[in-house]
């Protein structure tokens, strides 16, 4: 019988979780806010300094990043964790002498799964896999915001850039799982309650990476990630659908409106279990043609469906539920 959380243990989760989810759209703008806000009093020194170092350490986040197993290692991340609670569950071994490109549907409004399984220890990933180091994968472009980008190294984030998957499968040795959320930006305004739908058809270029490195593939699925929040969709045509897609054609990603189940943005506690898949080998092809990169991809669409219905059940899901893909 499950033991009734004390009303200590709610708070640390509530406040670990809101932390989590405010740290998405918020941390980014205050960091630029408070470099800023230190340009214009006596402190302007100590912003100069971090800009000159950064220009230095540029290059860092596409070679390997800076992870610090401390930060992995927070308490928060479990208390985030249990207010759901998010399970990683494995199907498979992932053997540490290859190096592995998971690709983890569906994208959810934030992510959260994702990064509480690969960028987090609080659901044992190292337990479950000995000897495999993870990495998630995310928007280049969040590296070049000053302090957030050493914020996101420091719990293992690399960009999901060409430089820099070429250098997580081929210069950072073996037992690398390199994980992308395929559907981005646009699978993000899928993200509804009781959809299950995956943005994967035209996805091919984590494909290519994989031949071109020989990365066997992972197909992940992270069931209970669109069950979080309640989004605010528009109808294709309105004002808010066509903004969206502007923005997400300037800044790579679409901003979504959501809400949650209480304080605004609180996210439901919903049960989240993100399940890894088998392996599919993948041999090495330095210039792999696009037949097999549309071999490849098939069987990988075909084994996330399999993934999906051998699951589903057991994840709270009815068996008439089908998996979309896009």
């Amino acid at each position: 019988m499950e033991q009734e959380k004390t009303k200590w243990k709610n708070f640390q989760e509530d406040i670990s979780v809101l932390q989590s989810v405010l740290t998405v759209p918020l941390l980014g703008p205050a960091c630029v806010l408070l470099m800023v806000y230190f340009m214009s009093t006596s402190l302007w020194l100590l912003p100069v300094l971090y800009f000159m170092w950064q220009l230095k350490d540029w290059h860092t986040p596409e070679r390997g990043g800076r992870r610090k197993a401390y930060v992995r290692n927070w308490n928060a991340w479990k208390h985030a964790t249990d207010y759901f609670p998010i399970k990683l569950v494995k199907t498979a071994e992932l053997k540490p002498n290859k190096n592995y490109i998971l690709g983890c549907h569906p994208h959810g409004v934030l992510s959260l799964g994702a990064f509480m399984a690969f960028n987090t220890e609080a659901c044992g990933f190292l337990d479950l896999f000995p000897g495999m180091r993870s990495c998630l994968c995310i928007l280049s472009g969040l590296f070049k915001i000053p302090l957030y980008r050493d914020y996101v190294m420091a719990s293992g984030c690399c960009p999901v850039s060409k430089p820099s998957l070429q250098h997580l499968l081929s210069k950072s040795g073996k037992g690398n799982a390199v994980v992308i959320i395929v559907g981005g930006a646009a699978e993000s305004l899928l993200s509804l309650p009781g959809v299950n739908a995956v943005v994967m058809r035209q996805r091919k270029g984590f494909v290519r990476v994989a031949l071109e490195f020989g990365a066997d593939l992972v197909p992940v699925y992270s069931f209970g990630e669109n069950e979080m929040f309640r989004q605010v969709t528009f109808a294709e045509g309105s004002v808010g659908w066509r903004l969206q897609r502007l923005f997400k054609a300037i800044a790579g990603f679409a901003p979504c409106l959501f809400v949650g189940e209480r304080w605004l943005w609180m996210p439901y506690r919903c049960p989240v279990t993100i399940v890894v898949g088998s392996p599919i080998p993948v041999p090495k092809r330095p210039r792999p043609s696009q037949d097999e990169v549309d071999h490849y991809h098939a069987l990988y669409m075909e084994a996330l469906a399999e993934l999906f219905d051998k699951h589903k059940a057991s994840c709270g899901l009815s068996d008439s539920h089908r998996l979309r893909i896009v």
